[in-house]
């Protein structure tokens, strides 16, 4: 804090007659009772430096060294501005003073005195320019530690708001939009690179049965659960969303048409298995599956390589639901899903190794 009244000085000189002449030309200057005088170091030690604003000090003291006492006195109070007032011209001292952190050095000799309070003076606006320095600094360090804080805050806000501009909310899966974005950055991804692109079509098998049955709650859980089994047999490289409704969409960047018939199969297995354990009074929980890969859908676009397994989609539905439907150029072909066998989960881990990303 700034001084803005006559300074309160604590004067450390052991020779009592050069003290009361330091103390009577401070007082006469500043107009008012100024100085504390302490002959000894160990006095010096024994004041509260929050009552002072400046120190003078000489350096030969009879209980020990000046120069060590700078050192204890900013040990305890480390902005309080020190002067050394000595006899001693060394320039070994005055460097070394400096050097520990005094303000100033001043040898007793001449009109010392008169220039005393000017020097004190002085000293006093260097602190107080100091201080002030040091208050900015802190300002400063606590306004950019509160940008930080708030920058934080805003990159997760943003962060929080593009997630749910992506998200479906019920199922935490990429919403259409996303989807959308995300197939024709893999699509054209797929053409440069010459390698394939599956897109898998899935839609519920009876599900408006049990929502008309048991309520919307219900149908709310056999979504989730249908997340679930989707996220289970997706790869990181994998876009899995809802498209709509009851409607689902896994985009399988570098997958063959094997492969994609494959996972089919594995999601169908796993699917048929939960909900029949989950709901066994509804057995025609199932679902419909259409697939359409750019080997052999040859889709001129994104949108057609969506636009075909969606056709894939309907065909399975049309042929009774329950159904695995491959879309190749010639037109919609269907896949006998058959029994789901334990080797071929074993067959699929070693393709989605070979297909990893």
């Amino acid at each position: 804090m700034a001084v803005q009244h006559a300074p309160r000085i604590l004067l450390i000189e052991d020779d009592l007659d050069t003290a009361e002449l330091i103390r009577e030309t401070l007082s006469d200057h500043f107009g008012v009772e100024t100085t504390k005088i302490c002959p000894r170091s160990s006095m010096a030690l024994e004041q509260d430096l929050s009552k002072f604003d400046l120190v003078l000090t000489d350096i030969n003291l009879p209980d020990g060294s000046g120069l060590d006492l700078i050192a204890n006195l900013l040990d305890r109070r480390r902005d309080i501005p020190i002067i050394v007032v000595t006899s001693e011209s060394a320039l070994d001292n005055a460097t070394y003073a400096i050097q520990q952190g005094a303000y100033d050095y001043v040898v007793k000799s001449g009109d010392f005195l008169f220039t005393i309070p000017l020097i004190v003076e002085k000293n006093l606006a260097v602190w107080r320019v100091k201080v002030q320095n040091m208050r900015l600094q802190a300002e400063i360090e606590q306004t950019a530690a509160e940008l930080r804080v708030k920058n934080n805050q805003l990159k997760d806000l943003i962060s929080q708001l593009e997630k749910q501009a992506t998200t479906d909310p019920l199922t935490n899966l990429s919403n259409r939009r996303h989807i959308q974005e995300t197939l024709e950055r893999s699509f054209s991804e797929a053409l440069r690179y010459r390698t394939d692109l599956a897109c898998l079509m899935i839609d519920l098998d009876g599900f408006k049965e049990l929502n008309d049955t048991l309520g919307h709650q219900m149908g709310d859980r056999l979504l989730e659960t249908t997340a679930r089994v989707l996220t289970t047999n997706s790869r990181r490289c994998d876009i899995t969303g809802r498209y709509g409704g009851d409607e689902f969409v896994v985009l399988m960047p570098h997958t063959t048409p094997t492969v994609a018939q494959q996972v089919a199969k594995r999601i169908k297995y796993q699917f048929v298995t939960i909900v029949r354990s989950m709901l066994p009074k509804f057995p025609n929980l199932d679902l419909s599956i259409g697939i359409a890969c750019i080997s052999i859908s040859t889709p001129p676009s994104a949108d057609h390589l969506v636009a075909m397994a969606d056709d894939a989609l309907y065909q399975a539905k049309q042929a009774g639901k329950a159904q695995i439907i491959t879309y190749d150029k010639s037109g919609a072909l269907v896949e006998i899903p058959g029994e789901f066998l334990e080797s071929d989960s074993n067959d699929i881990a070693a393709m989605f190794a070979q297909s990893e990303l």
